[in-house]
């Protein structure tokens, strides 16, 4: 009798696992069906210790760092995606985050060219050719005399001459060969150079019309947080350059135009 009631429990115990597991499942199939934070977030509440407890926190972790960056991409600004990095620094998006950080910066960094090029108003976006008096010298008074100015020596004469004729025979010289000053930036990466070459390999193979002719060079540079490895692409035409970035920031894409002396 004793016998027969002991057996009677553990088939009553084993049923009641077999149940539990059951309900267990079919709850988390819901759940994945459901796909969303409150969904997972309600589970883990049922089972907080249960088989799919782990799968659940990892998933509820990625749809809120999904949203995030959702959020950054929408405002898309430089304070964006720096919240986001503080966030999550080792996320599933880190990388495209500190991408995008390093564009904006190298956008907002002014350039190295030519004083009066920036004065004329000949900036990217703005291409307004710039007055011919700005740059001319204030009328002088009818009582100031005009400075003296010793002539330069010949030799320093003949170097003033030869510089407009090198820089002009090497501007055509690009041109002929479809080259130019410019470049493109495709990344920055803090892990290692070879995250940038991975990256190229990536996008290259993505977007082949896009990046057709281009050669990928890693250049880093050192930041108070650590070495970037940036992925760019130089030796291009301003239009060349803008195009590319049109077309890879139509498929959301990072890609910023790297103008001559930021090189």
């Amino acid at each position: 009798m004793f016998m027969n009631k002991a057996v009677v429990g553990v088939g009553l115990a084993l049923l009641l696992g077999l149940a539990g597991c059951s309900r267990q499942q079919s709850d988390w199939e819901k759940t994945r069906a459901s796909n969303t934070t409150d969904s997972y977030e309600q589970f883990l509440k049922k089972y907080p210790s249960g088989e799919f407890t782990a799968q659940a926190q990892a998933r509820v972790k990625d749809l809120y760092e999904e949203r995030d960056w959702q959020k950054a991409r929408d405002t898309d600004t430089q304070e964006a995606y720096q919240g986001f990095l503080k966030q999550y620094p080792e996320g599933k998006w880190t990388e495209e985050a500190r991408i995008r950080v390093e564009n904006f910066t190298l956008a907002q960094t002014p350039s190295n060219g030519t004083p009066g090029a920036a004065e004329s108003g000949n900036t990217p976006g703005n291409p307004a050719a710039g007055d011919a008096s700005a740059g001319a010298p204030a009328p002088a008074t009818a009582s100031a005399k005009p400075p003296a100015v010793a002539p330069p020596p010949a030799s320093t004469t003949m170097m003033m001459a030869a510089k407009p004729m090198k820089h002009t025979a090497t501007a055509t010289a690009k041109a002929a060969a479809g080259e130019g000053p410019y470049g493109i930036q495709l990344g920055a990466f803090k892990s290692s150079a070879d995250a940038a070459n991975k990256r190229w390999a990536h996008l290259e193979k993505e977007y082949p019309k896009a990046l057709a002719g281009l050669s990928p060079t890693v250049s880093p540079k050192k930041s108070a947080s650590g070495t970037l490895y940036r992925l760019q692409a130089e030796g291009i035409t301003e239009k060349h350059a803008r195009a590319v970035c049109a077309s890879l920031k139509a498929k959301s894409q990072a890609c910023v135009v790297i103008h001559p002396g930021k090189l």
